[in-house]
């Protein structure tokens, strides 16, 4: 019997220090902020849910999942940290959990349906996406029964003291090209990777 595809979490709360004044989430891609290109990616994948985290007073990023189908957005308080918006994101879960960062624009529906699907079909792994040069990177599938440890983490490191914990069972998929490791979060990662693409 299959198991239920896992829900999706799009971590999308977080502050941006480092674009120095704009907002990493709010640049286009594909003629559309990028939270929303991620967001409806992620909507189209397949998962049983889909969420995204925000943060309170980030009115740019609401505004911009406007009318997005399938999605259920999380508030979170200002201020908070990686810990924060995945305990948030994960609340009331049963079920395997995909962990989905919004920065990763090279991430496409494709490479999120083959996670979720792969994750039906090994259900007791936690499958991180990889590169093509095999360097890990993201989304992450956590199994259901991982969910209490992921509940109890706190600070901004994320879920990677889940990942060390049970490093045993982490199996790497790869994804295209840098599909997995292409985050952008400076004015110059954004340089680069539209002059790579020929754009302005």
């Amino acid at each position: 019997m299959p198991h239920i595809a896992p829900a999706i979490v799009l971590l999308a709360a977080g502050r941006a220090t480092r674009m120095r004044g704009t907002d990493k989430l709010m640049e286009e891609v594909d003629g559309h902020p990028l939270i929303r290109v991620m967001a409806v990616r992620a909507a189209k994948a397949g998962a049983s849910q889909t969420r995204v985290v925000l943060a309170e007073g980030q009115k740019a990023r609401h505004a911009a999942l406007d009318g997005v189908a399938g999605i259920d957005i999380i508030t979170i308080p200002a201020g908070g940290d990686m810990s924060d918006s995945l305990k948030a994101g994960i609340m009331g879960l049963d079920g395997a959990v995909m962990v989905l960062l919004a920065d990763l624009p090279g991430l496409t529906a494709h490479d999120l349906y083959l996670m979720l699907s792969l994750a039906q079909m090994h259900p007791e792994a936690i499958l991180r996406a990889a590169d093509d040069q095999g360097n890990p990177g993201h989304p992450i599938v956590f199994p259901a029964d991982l969910l209490p440890e992921i509940a109890q983490i706190t600070g901004d490191a994320g879920a990677r003291a889940v990942l060390q914990a049970h490093a045993n069972r982490v199996v790497h998929i790869p994804l295209p090209d840098q599909h997995a490791t292409t985050d952008l979060d400076t004015p110059e990662d954004w340089a680069k990777w539209r002059a790579a693409r020929g754009l302005r």
